[in-house]
């Protein structure tokens, strides 16, 4: 049962790129490929999605996505920043005509005061229109949970910006 709610969200966001006859690419750090894989999940995905890349480490970011140096050295990879410059770089490097970005700390280390575990930032630009929104999860939750509750949060996000676009 839960891998058939789970799907309604992908469904959603697949019949709107296909009506729209839009491309989506997907650039994952914290999530780890698993938007990605959500969004494959549903048989004829290959007519809405592009490339995708999983940008774990910073120099990753820099080389695929052109996340600039700067920015990651002031803000962190785990920023609002990082993530409008991740989804403005694949965009750039794909040509799709919507990108989104995953970046966060699943923990169970890594976290500080201003981003403790459990904060994420995902970013979705629709053709010229950024947006970034920050999530503060439950910083208890397990690792591989925390990357699911990313996973959720970021397609959720997507799909709400998708509807008002």
């Amino acid at each position: 049962m839960f891998y058939l709610t789970r799907l309604k969200t992908e469904k959603k966001i697949a019949s709107i790129l296909r009506k729209k006859n839009w491309q989506l690419s997907i650039a994952e750090s914290c999530t780890g490929g698993l938007v990605s894989s959500r969004m494959t999940d549903l048989s004829g995905s290959s007519e809405y999605i592009t490339v995708n890349f999983v940008t774990y480490s910073n120099d990753a970011k820099v080389k695929y996505l052109g996340v600039n140096e700067t920015t990651l050295k002031d803000y962190g990879a785990v920023s609002s920043q990082t993530a409008e410059e991740m989804v403005n770089g694949l965009a750039k490097k794909t040509g799709c005509d919507v990108a989104l970005a995953t970046t966060g700390i699943a923990g169970p280390t890594g976290g500080s005061e201003t981003k403790p575990v459990g904060t994420v930032f995902v970013g979705v630009k629709i053709k010229q229109t950024v947006v970034v929104k920050r999530f503060n999860l439950n910083p208890s939750y397990s690792r591989i949970r925390m990357k699911r509750k990313f996973t959720k949060h970021a397609l959720e996000f997507l799909l709400e910006q998708l509807t008002n676009s």
